[in-house]
């Protein structure tokens, strides 16, 4: 049963991936990929929120767990893209942005997962 929780988060995630790369493409378009940005970052502060959440109610074990953070977020957020991403805009020649897209996903990922264990925190009365 574990599987069937990670394996149905994680397609849950890989399609709100895709779903939000389609819509920041046709919004902002294929300069940067905003979507990867924004599922990194976005991604790193659920991850840092529900981690706390889950800790603090016993629930690390839990099939919540295997649904979301390892299932959901880890397919919503992806380390081969953000790569890929990166390579292919260096072999363009757009240095920096290649460098905003992966330090500022690193920088801001790290922020998002620290604002959410504190967000986390706070909601659960333990800041």
């Amino acid at each position: 049963m574990k599987y069937v929780w990670i394996g149905v988060g994680g397609f849950l995630g890989a399609n709100a991936r895709a779903l939000l790369a389609d819509w920041a493409a046709q919004r902002w378009g294929l300069t940067f990929p905003y979507g990867t940005f924004i599922a990194n970052i976005s991604g790193s502060f659920l991850l840092g929120l529900l981690m706390v959440v889950l800790s603090h109610h016993a629930l690390l074990d839990s099939p919540y767990r295997l649904f979301f953070a390892i299932g959901f977020l880890g397919a919503y957020t992806t380390f081969s893209t953000y790569t890929y991403e990166a390579f292919g805009l260096l072999q363009a020649g757009q240095v920096g942005l290649a460098c905003l897209s992966l330090f500022g996903s690193v920088v801001l990922g790290l922020l998002g997962v620290g604002l959410g264990i504190i967000l986390g925190r706070v909601l659960l009365g333990s800041a």
